[in-house]
Formats: structure tokens, C-alpha cells, sequence
């Protein structure tokens, strides 16, 4: 996942029914059903977990049948452990009873979900552990797996399946991500291994992709009953195919074949609560509907359109109109380096607010930050007698509007779009533009040198930044 440790904001479900839902995933039923079973003739090993003798019982009072009824009772009865829902009341003579923590599965839903997150760490740890089946060959006299001979880095393979996580929950969350709908299982591991400036994967970078995606198919596989995910593993057949050389493109029909992954409600609860607890800012859309205008605008100053909208229906919601105006314009003011994008996030605002905020806007009319906005939104909604601006306004209005855009969207298309058009409609743009009073003329004008394609404007915009610059004292 990317080294930026704020993340977009995500919109979750209530923890009452984000409780439910955990309540009725396979791994933590079974796990509550374990142990409620226990009893005094329940006996474990040195490690906790169920003797081989007991697993048939287990097995049998979770409705578990054919060849992998064992383990799945084991890894069950693992989770009741670690959790707490189960606990070693003689380590010598192996004897249990019901954990504590057993009661907090019918307290409240934070309750609920704390107990869910314990399961889902447990599973998440035994996921990054190969097949250890495959171990016990390199075990030593001490009991020690000899890594350096396995070839498997535990730190690493954590790491890796913590990186997957992360990215498939920015993937979930980002606005031009697929939502609700499922991940390729290619996209994900691609996003893990191929470089993002590298054009055209090599052949050594798709091998390490496709050994990558036999990984995480096992691993989701065994995090799909945590209630995680939803995941389609991979088709079967595909390992036959893998043998043979074919030339044909993958068609859309044909990607759903190679594993298709999706982040349930409860799997975004989840993951949140890891990236918070590894130091990430995850915003939760409608957390900022009860703070201040200052707090709504700075803090969706980071958001896309589509999450910023959202977060400012809802705190306009619990507000009267006027009054939630009058204050989106108080927090709109200030020449500090975030205030252009403020301005842009309350203009947005605004045109949610509708006709009512117009006494609001009318008080502002001779603001030197607000005015120029204010002129812009009465005329958009059709109010009479909104004096003209002046060409200073217009200036600096423009100046204030590009930066901004500058702020939320960068280099874009989009703002390139813009510098273009203002270049060309406007003669002598330049002329006038390094004389605004504005705090972020001369960065606005080094960005237009930078975005427009014609080299002679675009000298001519990086000539007004270095007289901006040297009007401003810097």
C-alpha cells in the first residue's frame, strides 16, 4: 500500500448490524458452539489445542463431515482460545472451561466485534504460515523450524499479506475503484509486485504475479469464513491450462476465472481498525457531521468529490441553513496555504445549502476572499441586482480558484484544460496576473509554466511567477 498514511474515507455499516454479521460467520459461530461444548472431560495439549482423540466430537457437534472435518474443528477451537471464549484451567492435566470472554458475545455490539477482531488476527497470522505439512521434515531437535532452509521469511510474508490487505481496502474505498464490486485477484497482486513506472511487466515481474496469485487464492480461502471477504477462488482448470502456450488476450469474461475478491461490510470494519492501529488516518464518512465548518473543510480538503459531497450533506443535514452558510463562509477566510481549497469546499457547499443561504452571501458581497465567490454563486442561482466585480476581483478570484484546483486535483487534465483556456481567452493574462495581492500567485503561475503545452506561453507564465515572486519578497 502507499507509504501516504491518509487513506479515503469509507462509509460503514451500523456496528449493530456490522455485530450481526460477525455473529453469524462461520469461524466465530463455530468457535462460540466449541466453546459452549467444553466441558470437564475436555482435554487439550501442551499448546491448547483439542488431543486427537477429541476432534471427532468437535467435528461432529459443528456438523462437519469428509476429510478436512478435523481441521476445521481444530482451527475452531484455536480461535475459542485466543479469543478467550475458552480458557486452560489446568495446563498440566489439559483441563478447560468456558472463557469470560464467552458472555461478551451477547453484550454490546462493540463487545461483539471485539471478540471478532481477535478471531480474525488469529487467522490472519495462520494465513502467512505455509502448509505445515510441508515443514516437519525441517524441523530441528529443538523444535526450531530452520527458515533459512525453507525459504520462507515469516516478517516478509506477514508484510506481504498486511500490504494485500491494505490495498484491497484502497481499492474498496478510492473513487475510482470498483465500490461494492469485486477485485481481479491479478489486479491485487499486481498491485503488490509490478512497479508502478514500469510500462510493460517483464516476464520475470508476470512470474512473480502469478506465483503471487496461487498465494493469496490459498490465503483468501481461509479468510473467506472469517467474514472478511467474499472471494471466488481460482478455476481449477486454469492449472491445466498453465501448461500450455496460448497467444490468446484475457477477455472480461474470462478474468473472473483467475479470482475475484470483494471486502464485505464487515471486512471494511475490520481492516479500518488494523490500518488505524498501524498508524493510518481511515476516515469515516459522517464523523465530522457534528465538529465545526473549520473541521468539515479542512478536513475534506483530501476527499474526491464524491466523498466530499457526502460528508457535507450530512453535516449539512443536522444544521439550519442560513446559519450553516453564515458559517461555512466564517471558516472560508485566510491567506494561509489550505484557505483556496477551503473556499473550494465551501462553494461546493453552498450549492448544496440552495436559495436560503443568499442573505449569507449578500453579507459577504464586499469581503476581499469572499466576494468574488459570493458574486459567483448569486448569479448562479439567479439573484437580482449582484454588483459587478471588479478586474482586481476577477484576478484574484482567478487566482484563488486555480489554486485551489492546484491543491485538490494537481497536474491534471483538468486544470491543464483551464490554464489553456485562460491563456487563450484572456490577452494579456500574464501582464496583469503577477500583480495580484494573493499569497499563491506566484506558485499558480510557475504551475500554468508548467502545464501549458505552448512553450511560448508557458515562459511567459514562468516570467510573471519570478516577478510575483520578487514583488512578494521571495
Amino acid at each position: 500500500m502507499s507509504d501516504s498514511s491518509s487513506l479515503p474515507p469509507v462509509r460503514l455499516t451500523s456496528e449493530a448490524e456490522l455485530a450481526r454479521d460477525a455473529l453469524s460467520t462461520p469461524l466465530l459461530a463455530r468457535a462460540a458452539k466449541l466453546a459452549r461444548w467444553a466441558g470437564p472431560d475436555t482435554r487439550v495439549d501442551a499448546g491448547g489445542a483439542l488431543v486427537e482423540e477429541q476432534l471427532p466430537g468437535a467435528a461432529e457437534e459443528l456438523g462437519l463431515t469428509g476429510d478436512d472435518a478435523a481441521a476445521y474443528a481444530s482451527e475452531a477451537w484455536r480461535v475459542a482460545v485466543d479469543t478467550g471464549l475458552v480458557e486452560i484451567t489446568d495446563e498440566e492435566a489439559g483441563t478447560v472451561a468456558a472463557g469470560q470472554d464467552l458472555a461478551l458475545l451477547t453484550g454490546s455490539p462493540q463487545d461483539v466485534l471485539g471478540i471478532w477482531q481477535g478471531a480474525l488476527e488469529t487467522v490472519i497470522a495462520d494465513a502467512s504460515v505455509p502448509d505445515l505439512d510441508d515443514l516437519v521434515d525441517a524441523l530441528e531437535e529443538g523444535g526450531e523450524v530452520d527458515f533459512s532452509q525453507l525459504d520462507w521469511d515469516p516478517e516478509a510474508e506477514a508484510a506481504f499479506l498486511d500490504g494485500v490487505l491494505g490495498n484491497l481496502y484502497l481499492l474498496t474505498v478510492s473513487e475510482d475503484g470498483p465500490g461494492d464490486g469485486p477485485v481481479p485477484l491479478p489486479a491485487l497482486a499486481a498491485s503488490m509486485i509490478v512497479p508502478g513506472d514500469m510500462a510493460e511487466p517483464t516476464n520475470d515481474v508476470l512470474e512473480q504475479v502469478s506465483d503471487a496469485m496461487m498465494r493469496l487464492d490459498d490465503q483468501f480461502r481461509l479468510l473467506e469464513p472469517t467474514g472478511l471477504v467474499e472471494y471466488q477462488p481460482v478455476d481449477e482448470a486454469l492449472m491445466a491450462e498453465a501448461d500450455e502456450e496460448s497467444a490468446a488476450p484475457v477477455d472480461d469474461t474470462d478474468v473472473a476465472r483467475y479470482g475475484m475478491v470483494r471486502l464485505t461490510p464487515l471486512g471494511l470494519y475490520g481492516l479500518r481498525s488494523r490500518l488505524l492501529e498501524a498508524g493510518f488516518a481511515a476516515p469515516v464518512l459522517g464523523e465530522l457531521a457534528d465538529k465545526g465548518a473549520d473541521a468539515l473543510l479542512d478536513g475534506t480538503a483530501a476527499y474526491g468529490p464524491r466523498a466530499a459531497r457526502a460528508e457535507t450533506e450530512l453535516w449539512l443535514t443536522r444544521r439550519e441553513p442560513l446559519a450553516a452558510a453564515r458559517e461555512l463562509l466564517a471558516a472560508a477566510r485566510g491567506g494561509d496555504a489550505g484557505a483556496p481549497l477551503r473556499r473550494l469546499r465551501c462553494q461546493e457547499a453552498l450549492s448544496l445549502v440552495g436559495t436560503a443561504a443568499e442573505p449569507a452571501l449578500r453579507e459577504v458581497l464586499d469581503d476581499p476572499e469572499l466576494g468574488g465567490l459570493a458574486r459567483v454563486w448569486l448569479t448562479e442561482h439567479g439573484a437580482r441586482d449582484v454588483p459587478s466585480p471588479s478586474p482586481d476581483l476577477i484576478f484574484w478570484l482567478t487566482i484563488d480558484t486555480l489554486a485551489a484546483q492546484l491543491a485538490a486535483e494537481g497536474n491534471s487534465d483538468e486544470l491543464q484544460g483551464l490554464v489553456e483556456g485562460l491563456a487563450a481567452q484572456h490577452d494579456g493574462f500574464f501582464a496583469a496576473a503577477w500583480r495580484v495581492d494573493h499569497p499563491a500567485t506566484a506558485d499558480v503561475l510557475e504551475a500554468m509554466g508548467r502545464l501549458h503545452p505552448d512553450k511560448k506561453v508557458a515562459k511567459e507564465a514562468r516570467k510573471a511567477a519570478f516577478k510575483a515572486r520578487s514583488q512578494q519578497g521571495g
